[in-house]
């Protein structure tokens, strides 16, 4: 549940332990604008799977990670301020508020993408993650530390800004070259926790601090279901426009089907006791990045089957081309990827189960190419069924398992 907006006792900016694990409504506000940018997404690259240009076809799969990856960073480093900031103070409810703002014209730029008027996207996610950051750091004058953290923060979103930005003034295929590298390096030196030369970094002093990230972890549980809804949403919007024939109605019984399996992978057992994980980890800041990665992961595999299931959707018969087998299959094979990191996380082991679905997955690719779009839809929810299966199996008879972080 979320909490009002009161003031914050004290004029504190800082989040206190007693709300370490609420979750506000505003942020549950800006997850709303999050599924309106999924949704945003998969109508973007769909007619490109479902054009006769082999090229084109393919192009959609790069572009989905150029899209979708910015969105989910976003979220993502949404979730880290308003897990470390306290969520009823005037400026971060303001900076939440211009982030839903921002991810909005992004997703509105999306029909542009690559055109003009698709530089918009790059011009907002570049003043937010430069422009937040300044803010934060005005705001915390007696904690060294921490303002240090988003100097270098600021340092490399002014770096990779120079990247995103020269590919807004390019267009087509530059465009999205540029952007694939803006949004890696985004990535990669969040990941090693903002490095710049001479300057010393404090693994306390991070963006998510220890005590936040009980606050993440069920913010996480959100994007996920986010994720899962935005693929019910989409499906049945498309459904509600076409034919009701057979072939759209399994499109849409299947796509139900793996929204419901993808949940019960996830929620057994290791999204459910995501947040006593992170109570118990030693080192919960590094647990808080590997749990981030897992769950983009994660959501960006739903994106690409909510994608998938749209082409089913429009093109059930037929032959299948082997871009719309590999976002058929490689939706559920990502989410598996994600899942199998967290599982490794939160219970220090590797799950093969998983590995078999997505061994499965990959291997069953080739075959269903001669076939139609349908087939390789239900030789997906196949194959997650029998991971949800297996996972069952494993929990039959035997006490709720307790988690075992690995850091």
């Amino acid at each position: 549940m979320g909490r009002p907006l009161d003031p914050a006792p004290g004029g504190s900016i800082l989040r206190g332990e007693e709300d370490a694990r609420q979750v506000s409504y505003l942020e549950l506000f800006f997850d709303l604008v999050l599924v309106f940018a999924l949704l945003a997404v998969v109508s973007r690259i769909v007619p490109d799977l479902l054009s006769n240009d082999v090229r084109r076809q393919w192009l959609s799969l790069l572009y989905t990670l150029v899209l979708a990856l910015p969105l989910l960073w976003l979220w993502t480093t949404t979730a880290y301020i308003t897990s470390r900031f306290d969520y009823r103070n005037r400026w971060i409810q303001l900076l939440v508020l211009a982030s839903a703002f921002g991810l909005l014209i992004m997703a509105t730029a999306m029909p542009y993408e690559f055109e003009k008027r698709g530089a918009a996207f790059a011009v907002v996610y570049v003043l937010l993650h430069i422009g937040r950051p300044l803010l934060l750091r005005s705001l915390l004058p007696e904690h060294d530390e921490v303002r240090a953290s988003f100097t270098r923060v600021v340092i490399w979103a002014g770096t990779s800004g120079v990247i995103w930005l020269a590919g807004a003034v390019l267009r087509g295929n530059p465009r999205v070259a540029l952007w694939l590298i803006a949004i890696t390096l985004d990535l990669v030196v969040a990941r090693f926790g903002w490095p710049v030369p001479g300057m010393r970094r404090q693994p306390e002093a991070r963006v998510w601090a220890t005590a936040n990230c009980l606050n993440l972890a069920e913010r996480y549980q959100q994007l996920l279901l986010i994720a899962l809804g935005e693929t019910v949403v989409s499906i049945g919007v498309t459904y509600s426009t076409h034919a009701a024939t057979p072939a759209a109605t399994a499109a849409l019984v299947i796509t139900f089907l793996s929204s419901v399996l993808m949940w019960r992978i996830y929620f057994q057992r290791a999204g459910q006791v995501l947040a006593q994980a992170v109570e118990m980890a030693s080192n919960r800041a590094a647990v808080g990045g590997i749990i981030g990665a897992a769950h983009v992961l994660m959501a960006l595999g739903i994106t690409a089957t909510a994608a998938g299931s749209e082409l089913v959707l429009a093109h059930s018969g037929g032959r299948s081309h082997p871009a719309s087998v590999a976002i058929i299959l490689g939706g559920p094979a990502l989410f598996l990827v994600g899942r199998s990191r967290l599982e490794q996380v939160v219970f220090n082991r590797l799950a093969v189960r998983r590995l078999v679905g997505i061994a499965a997955l990959i291997l069953l690719a080739p075959l269903l190419l001669p076939g139609p779009p349908l087939l390789a839809a239900i030789a997906a929810v196949v194959v997650l069924l029998g991971v949800a299966i297996a996972d069952a199996r494993r929990a039959a008879g035997r006490p709720a398992e307790a988690p075992s972080p690995a850091h």
